[in-house]
C-alpha cells in the first residue's frame, strides 16, 4: 500500500522557504530552498511527535516520508524576516468542531511543552552561532508579548502581562482557547482566519520551544 504523503504549504521569498504540514499546526521550517524546507521539516518529525502526543494524539510512524504541496505562496519582506505570515486558501475554510477540538489540544501542548523546557533550561542561554539571540526570560516574555498581538487579530483584547504572571498569561491564553477551540463558518473569522492563528500561534511557541533547547544544551 502506498504511504500517503504529509500534505504541506510552502511559502516561498526571494532568500527563504517555509513549509508547514497543513494538518499538524506548529509543524513547520524554514531554509533558503523549497527543497531545504521541506528536508528541515522531515528532520523535525520527533520533535513534533512529542508535541503530538503530549495533545494526546496519533501521529503515524510513515508522517513526513513524503510530501505533497496544497499551495504555494508568494512570500514577502516578512517571509525573509523570519515569519510565515501569509495565509493561505486553506486557511480561510471553515473549522469544523472536530479541528477545533484538536487545535487547542496542540495549543495547550506547546504551551506545556515551553514551560518544561524553560523550567530546566538555564536563565543565560549559548549564543547563537552570530553571538546573538535571546536569553531564557526575554524569550519568555516575547512569546507572552506575541500573544497578545496575536490575539488582537482575533478580536482578544489583553494588555501584556509580565511573562511570570501565571494568572495573567492563563488568562490571556485561556481567552485564546475559548476563541479557536470551537468552529467557525466561511466569512466569519476576524482579522485573521482562525485556522491561520492556531498555525501561527503554535509555529511561534515550539519555534522558541526548540531554540531554547538547542541553545540550553
Amino acid at each position: 500500500m502506498a504511504r500517503k504523503p504529509t500534505v504541506v504549504d510552502v511559502e516561498v521569498g526571494q532568500k527563504k522557504v517555509f513549509a508547514w504540514a497543513v494538518d499538524w499546526p506548529g509543524w513547520c521550517r524554514s531554509a533558503r530552498t523549497e527543497e531545504q524546507a521541506l528536508a528541515a521539516l522531515a528532520d523535525y518529525v520527533p520533535r513534533y511527535a512529542v508535541v503530538a502526543q503530549k495533545a494526546g494524539l496519533s501521529f503515524p510512524a510513515t508522517i513526513g516520508d513524503t510530501f505533497e504541496v496544497r499551495e504555494r505562496l508568494p512570500g514577502d519582506g516578512g517571509t525573509e524576516f523570519g515569519v510565515p505570515g501569509k495565509v493561505s486558501a486553506g486557511d480561510r475554510e471553515p473549522v469544523k468542531a472536530a479541528e477545533a477540538t484538536r487545535a487547542a489540544k496542540l495549543m495547550t501542548a506547546a504551551w506545556e511543552l515551553l514551560a518544561e523546557v524553560a523550567a530546566k533550561s538555564p536563565a543565560e542561554l549559548r549564543k547563537g552561532p552570530r553571538g546573538g539571540g535571546r536569553d531564557r526570560d526575554k524569550m519568555l516574555d516575547h512569546v507572552v508579548g506575541a500573544e497578545v498581538a496575536y490575539a488582537r487579530q482575533v478580536g482578544i483584547k489583553h494588555k501584556q502581562p509580565p511573562f511570570d504572571d501565571g494568572a495573567a498569561v492563563g488568562a490571556l491564553r485561556a481567552d485564546l482557547l475559548a476563541r479557536l477551540g470551537r468552529p467557525t463558518r466561511a466569512g466569519a473569522e476576524s482579522k485573521w482566519p482562525d485556522r491561520y492563528a492556531v498555525r501561527r500561534i503554535v509555529w511561534h511557541v515550539l519555534d522558541h520551544v526548540w531554540e531554547m533547547e538547542d541553545r540550553a544544551a
